[in-house]
């Protein structure tokens, strides 16, 4: 099975298992787990923040972020097609109450200008704007890279508006290893900010959010009222640690993967792909000029060993991973081509 439905299939590698199983552990609620807080104090290094806390999953880096800097009754503003907004049952609303402003985007990046317009100004019948979300890169619209620029203008404009600047960093390194843009560039003067260990890093489990020692004070009190704390941690924690000695450099040729993807099935009939598409690990193309769901073609494809995701009526995901070296990419290529004809042809 060449498996591309998303980088969180990955498995632990024989390496990261033996660093799990020596990892030096301890009680993590007591912040007694040594092996937990070498990995906070390694990634809030990374991202330039003043601490960390290690969280099961990004979905809770993302709600812990919300609750500890909204109130109810406030609103946050994100991306049409972010995960905050389509993938965390509505966490934010059911937990926080929380409600959510969705801008309309192409690929998953607003422009400052929209947010801008999308600030609230104060009056008493309004929610407050409170707090906004950049996913860097965007996961279901493509693997989008957000400009830097782009970025510092949009945590101006909510600093500007008292509002709070959060990064959704899930896959920020594979940001970093497209453009050389270090984390903590990406990150600086961001309220909050946390990078996923279990998608490209190839780790079992676990997140690391980041921000100030204040922030994560409150961050770990949402992480226990949540029941994400934990005791011996520093068995998971120990494979961050592993994953970001060796697998860093892996995130170069999984976006290059993706580049390679495109450029093979790029005039295959039937497939629309977007000019700027494949700018990370993400590759979206969509098959409805063959006249078929996303889910019948996905199922074709499945039966030729090769997984890859419906995310919309038409629209194909497909994600490149440690687990898939360049020669799986090339059969995947050969599959995707092959199916894209066949339906074509009985179609046309």
């Amino acid at each position: 099975m060449i498996d591309l439905y998303s980088d969180t299939q990955t498995r632990p590698t024989p390496g990261m298992r033996e660093a799990m199983a020596r990892a030096e552990v301890g009680d993590e609620q007591s912040d007694s787990d040594p092996t937990t807080l070498a990995l906070c104090e390694r990634v809030a290094a990374l991202l330039g923040k003043e601490a960390g806390v290690f969280m099961p999953s990004g979905t809770m880096c993302n709600l812990a972020s919300i609750l500890v800097q909204t109130r109810p009754g406030d609103e946050i503003v994100v991306d049409d097609q972010s995960h905050i907004y389509n993938t965390e049952a509505a966490g934010s609303a059911a937990i926080g109450g929380v409600s959510v402003k969705a801008l309309a985007t192409p690929a998953g990046v607003f422009t400052p200008e929209a947010f801008e317009a999308a600030i609230r100004p104060p009056a008493r019948t309004a929610p407050r704007s409170a707090l906004v979300s950049v996913e860097q890169t965007t996961s279901f619209s493509g693997g989008s890279v957000w400009p830097l620029t782009d970025m510092r203008r949009i945590r101006d404009l909510a600093h500007h508006s008292g509002m709070k600047a959060h990064i959704d960093g899930a896959r920020l390194l594979n940001a970093v290893a497209a453009t050389d843009i270090s984390a903590r560039d990406y990150a600086k003067g961001f309220d909050s900010v946390w990078i996923d260990l279990s998608k490209g890093l190839g780790c079992p489990v676990g997140a690391v959010l980041c921000g100030s020692k204040h922030f994560i004070v409150e961050a770990w009190r949402w992480k226990y009222r949540l029941g994400g704390a934990m005791r011996q941690s520093g068995i998971l924690a120990a494979a961050g640690l592993y994953a970001l000695d060796h697998h860093v450099d892996q995130l170069e040729l999984d976006n290059a993967n993706a580049g390679e993807l495109k450029a093979r099935i790029t005039g295959a009939p039937g497939l629309t792909i977007a000019p700027d598409a494949a700018q990370s690990n993400i590759l979206c193309f969509s098959v409805e000029p063959l006249g078929i769901t996303a889910t019948a073609f996905a199922e074709a494809c499945l039966a030729e060993d090769v997984r890859i995701r419906a995310i919309g009526a038409h629209q194909i995901r497909a994600t490149t991973h440690l687990d898939v070296d360049r020669a799986g990419i090339l059969t995947a290529a050969d599959v995707i081509r092959a199916q894209a004809a066949r339906f074509h042809e009985a179609f046309r």
